[in-house]
């Protein structure tokens, strides 16, 4: 049976190319369209779709307000932003995915893009990706506010002494990362015994936009990663959207972040596989691997790689608790994985294992 999806752009011309291409796959349908989110209100009241892809600029009510309007009154949906690029929409698409949204597709800046290959493989792939997690067949997606989440329970953790050598930790994740990390980064510790590395797979832009939203609300310090930054104890550095990031070892010992503009990996830049097989020429001891929620299996090769350099710890996401459970899913499937735990105990174990200052 086809997936019904609801289509709200307050552009015609939008509405019309995002429904082609939803139409165009065997797996769904435009079943609804709506100008704006006054309009999806009145529609997902009264209608249960499988997916709804929302604009985020509209007349009378714009998604960030449909969505607040839907998790105020407990109504189910399972959302997807289209976004343009600009700063003041990547804040904006940032707070609807805190708000419930589950991912975003960027929009094309013309019509000729609209009509392109890639914009149509970037919403079809997000699509699949959530429509084929069964998890999200069943469950809200619209989100609970930050402050009344379930908070992950304190862990009694020991200061770090010098025999438990020098650790990092380096995270990857995608499809529903960046909803999935206000569930981790912010339960982290300030004094944090090591550093944190961060792909997230994301344009440019909007993991600067995550990185300062990520900072305001947590104890630890979060920045977007810049070239040459020294990587510091209780710090996350973000790689940027468009640049992939690697960590490199000075002269003086301390390592740095190295920021470069070599092509796409399989369409991804940044690619987790690159930072992680960076890190087999490392000076740290021990190198915590973390995998989150998102499509494909980016990570799972680097981290292979890097295991036969580097003793590692490595956590995977629970498949219950993934928007996508496919580059968690890969790394387990590889048979290396330390712990298997949900999404609100991920911290629990990153902090369990490198400990405190």
């Amino acid at each position: 049976m086809k997936k019904n999806i609801l289509v709200v752009d307050d552009s015609a011309l939008m509405r019309r190319v995002i429904c082609d291409i939803i139409n165009s796959d065997s797996r769904f349908q435009a079943t609804d369209v709506c100008r704006d989110g006054l309009e999806a209100y009145q529609k997902l009241k009264t209608t249960q779709y499988d997916g709804v892809v929302l604009d985020v600029n509209m007349p009378r009510m714009n998604g960030l307000e449909l969505l607040e309007k839907l998790q105020q009154e407990k109504i189910k949906a399972t959302v997807i932003m289209v976004s343009t690029e600009t700063t003041k929409d990547a804040e904006i698409t940032l707070l609807a995915m805190e708000r419930g949204a589950i991912d975003f597709v960027t929009k094309p800046t013309n019509i000729i893009e609209a009509k392109g290959d890639d914009f149509k493989q970037r919403l079809t792939d997000v699509l699949i990706a959530v429509m084929d997690t069964r998890v999200f067949t069943r469950r809200t997606s619209v989100a609970t506010p930050l402050t009344e989440r379930t908070v992950p329970k304190q862990v009694n953790v020991p200061k770090a002494s010098p025999g438990r050598g020098n650790k990092l930790v380096a995270l990857a994740c995608s499809t529903g990362g960046p909803k999935a990390l206000q569930s981790v980064i912010p339960f982290l510790p300030k004094n944090m015994n090591a550093p944190m590395v961060l792909v997230q797979h994301m344009p440019k832009g909007f993991t600067k936009s995550m990185a300062d939203r990520l900072n305001e609300i947590s104890p630890i310090r979060v920045k977007e990663a810049e070239d040459g930054d020294i990587l510091e104890k209780g710090c996350v550095y973000i790689a940027p959207g468009g640049k992939h990031l690697e960590v490199v070892k000075g002269s003086d010992g301390r390592h740095k972040v190295a920021l470069n503009d070599a092509p796409a990996i399989g369409g991804l830049k940044p690619c987790a596989d690159i930072m992680y097989q960076s890190l087999r020429n490392c000076g740290y001891d021990e190198i915590t691997c973390v995998v989150l929620t998102g499509m494909g299996a980016d990570g799972t090769k680097g981290i292979l790689s890097l295991r036969e350099k580097k003793p590692l710890y490595i956590i995977s996401q629970s498949a219950e608790t993934c928007v996508v459970y496919g580059m968690p899913k890969a790394i387990a499937d590889a048979g290396v994985v330390n712990e298997v735990v949900p999404l609100t105990q991920v911290a629990q174990s990153i902090i369990k294992n490198v400990g405190v200052q």
